[in-house]
């Protein structure tokens, strides 16, 4: 049986990682805003999701990678089939 680890053994094991895809993800959002034409993408919709997203992982809930999920998802149709 596997044991699992505290969450200071997991701190320790994904910090590095962590930060590196923080400052990617930081780097990201200032090419586009150092982009030309900055202003064409103020209102995109993905710009917004990447925005929210971001929010999301800052909070303190368990459940932010479900939110992610769903941020980026289509809701379900049950008419899809019948199309």
């Amino acid at each position: 049986m596997a044991t699992s680890l505290s969450a200071v053994d997991i701190l320790d094991r994904e910090f590095l990682q962590i930060r590196t895809r923080l400052i990617d993800i930081a780097a990201a959002f200032d090419r586009i805003d150092r982009g030309h034409s900055v202003e064409a993408v103020r209102g995109e919709p993905r710009l917004k999701q990447l925005r929210e997203a971001v929010a999301i992982v800052s909070e303190c809930q368990a459940d932010r990678t479900l939110r992610i999920q769903q941020l980026f998802s289509d809701a379900y149709d049950e008419e899809w089939r019948k199309a």
